[in-house]
């Protein structure tokens, strides 16, 4: 087949993530942390022999890296750009079937609230998103002014997040939800504030994360029109 000067080479990636194994081990890296290869072979399912070998052709094909800590090595997604296209996979991908109470649970936490990689997904994403819209924060892939002062009080780098060589405020279709929730450099900067202050929290299920009473009053007096500013203690 002839290709265009223009035309990127997509098969060989595509065929990384096609390996079941692979895009399990992929799928786990979603979540935004590094694991190590042990706990990567558990969650797909295969012998550490056979993770590290899918890990290989993964660093190979520039898909994961590899974090050295001590005598140790952790993995993690070799970026958005990688996460992102995982995402929109899933989009257009079937869901597992259910066969057990526990992963009906599982699937449930997931819906409800994840890491979409770096920032907020599921519900709890969507309906970030959503009320941002709704009360005049976000308009057109941006922040209005009056977002702007909202997530700065609360204590986001939204000027951080605008010099970012990401893009700045894209919606990012949600695959459980099919609507869109907040990502790029300010999805990522919400996110990491919403856990420093301690109202999400990392769930028991790789990915999940859990809304915590001080997030549930938090995100009330946020979203009442109260002012709340980063030094404001939550109660």
């Amino acid at each position: 087949m002839e290709f265009f000067a223009r035309d990127a080479d997509i098969a060989p990636v595509a065929a990384l993530i096609a390996d079941p194994t692979r895009a399990a081990i992929l799928t786990a890296l979603l979540g935004g942390r590094a694991l190590a290869a042990g706990e990567l072979a558990r969650i797909a399912g295969v012998s550490a022999a056979t993770a590290s070998a899918h890990l290989a052709r993964l660093l190979d094909g520039r898909l994961v890296d590899v974090v050295p800590q001590g005598r140790h090595r952790y993995y993690r997604l070799a970026g958005h750009e990688v996460a992102e296209v995982l995402e929109s996979l899933a989009t257009i991908s079937a869901r597992p079937p259910v066969r057990s109470l526990r992963q009906s649970r599982q699937a449930r936490m997931l819906e409800e609230a994840r890491t979409c990689y770096d920032h907020l997904a599921g519900r709890a994403g969507v309906g970030l998103l959503d009320r941002l819209r709704e009360d005049g924060h976000y308009a057109g892939h941006d922040l209005t002014e009056s977002g702007e002062r909202l997530l700065s009080g609360l204590g986001v780098d939204v000027a951080g997040a605008r010099g970012s060589r990401r893009r700045f405020a894209p919606e990012c279709l949600d695959w459980t939800e099919r609507r869109s929730h907040l990502g790029g450099a300010l999805g990522a900067a919400i996110a990491r504030t919403l856990f420093e202050r301690e109202w999400y929290r990392r769930g028991a299920v790789p990915r999940a994360v859990v809304l915590t009473d001080e997030g549930r009053r938090g995100l009330a007096t946020l979203f009442s029109g109260k002012e709340l500013t980063s030094a404001t203690p939550v109660t």
